[in-house]
């Protein structure tokens, strides 16, 4: 069954639109790299008592391998079971969805039948592609469920894609919001520009990805000219890579930052939020590296904490770079007032039970 997204509850398209925070799901491998149910419910327990808005699963962070190894059906019904299990409070689910357009209708169908409320859509199949075969796959996927665009760095497999494209895919009926990830200064307001001259900035919502950002995203008013006059949006909230650590502290800031923005100005401790939020990223993202041990990274925090048994990957090529744990010691160390050691510590058995 198709989902449109006037369909939604009127408090998800709500609750998305206001802009919450929707960490990217890792995923639990034991020893033997299958898949820990039981580590796996005690995340999602994480981040709903950590306060987010939503779920983000099957997408970069959850690892795109887990459909070569028939986990992404497993892996998504999961996220849903567990969620409705611990909690009653709305939450935005969004599914990771890939492939080819035959792929991803098959995985857009999947996560409407597990309770799906949108599909966060990678186009990394379509390097090469012209735009107009671009858009032709977005809109079909669209017919399907609800679509959040991604723009995802090239460094992880994204592609550029300009203003013009942008304008396109912010003009289709049921896109729901764009997720911003291109680690680029310039390519975050191709977006914003697409959006605008697209006149869809009431309907699709800006989410940071831009993990390297977030603060400076989420506080930045974008203003670009559209018909001789000056249009400002704002990203409104973030789907995150990073979010999947410290998440208890990173709902906390989110929530702080947009009571900044509706008070304005914004003070400057909170700018300054940016650079050190941006430092602790570096190292959970192995930047030093080009990104190579960035879910790894990732999964060596959600370890320290008690959360993962360990750090093993879908590919065993996949770990922690040489000196990264180091600069994971730095950054717990030097920022440790952004983290939520304490508040797993303070729950983890009953996560785990």
């Amino acid at each position: 069954m198709a989902l449109h997204h006037s369909q939604l509850a009127a408090e998800i398209l709500d609750l998305l639109r206001k802009g919450c925070a929707i960490p990217a799901h890792p995923l639990a491998l034991d020893s033997e790299r299958r898949f820990d149910r039981r580590r796996q419910r005690a995340l999602t327990r994480y981040y709903l008592d950590a306060g987010v808005g939503g779920l983000a699963v099957g997408v970069h962070t959850t690892q795109f391998a887990i459909r070569d190894i028939g986990l992404y059906e497993p892996v998504l019904a999961a996220a849903v079971e567990d969620s409705r299990a611990w909690t009653d409070r709305p939450l935005v689910m969004v599914a990771g969805v890939c492939g080819r357009t035959e792929q991803a209708i098959t995985e857009a169908r999947t996560a409407v039948g597990l309770g799906y409320h949108a599909g966060l859509l990678s186009l990394s199949a379509f390097k090469g592609a012209s735009s107009d075969t671009i858009i032709e796959h977005c809109e079909r996927i669209a017919e399907e469920i609800p679509l959040v665009g991604f723009y995802l760095q090239p460094a992880v497999g994204g592609m550029t894609l300009d203003a013009a494209f942008w304008e396109r895919f912010a003009a289709i009926d049921n896109v729901v919001a764009i997720k911003v990830a291109p680690f680029h200064r310039y390519r975050t307001l191709d977006v914003i520009r697409g959006l605008v001259a697209a006149r869809a900035e009431e309907r699709v919502t800006l989410y940071t990805g831009n993990d390297d950002h977030i603060v400076l995203d989420l506080t930045t008013p974008f203003t670009v000219i559209r018909d001789g006059v000056p249009v400002t949006v704002r990203f409104r909230g973030g789907l995150l890579g990073h979010w999947s650590v410290w998440t208890r502290n990173a709902v906390r800031m989110l929530a702080r930052l947009q009571e900044a923005v509706a008070a304005g100005p914004i003070p400057q401790e909170i700018l300054a939020l940016d650079s050190r939020v941006t430092d602790c990223n570096a190292v959970f993202f192995d930047v030093a590296n080009d990104f190579h041990g960035c879910i790894a990274g990732c999964h060596e925090v959600l370890r320290r904490q008690g959360l993962l048994e360990g750090t093993w990957c879908i590919d065993r090529n996949e770990g922690l770079s040489p000196g990264q744990a180091e600069e994971i010691d730095r950054v717990s160390r030097e920022h440790a007032d952004l983290s939520d050691d304490a508040f797993v510590a303070a729950n983890l058995e009953r996560w785990l039970s």
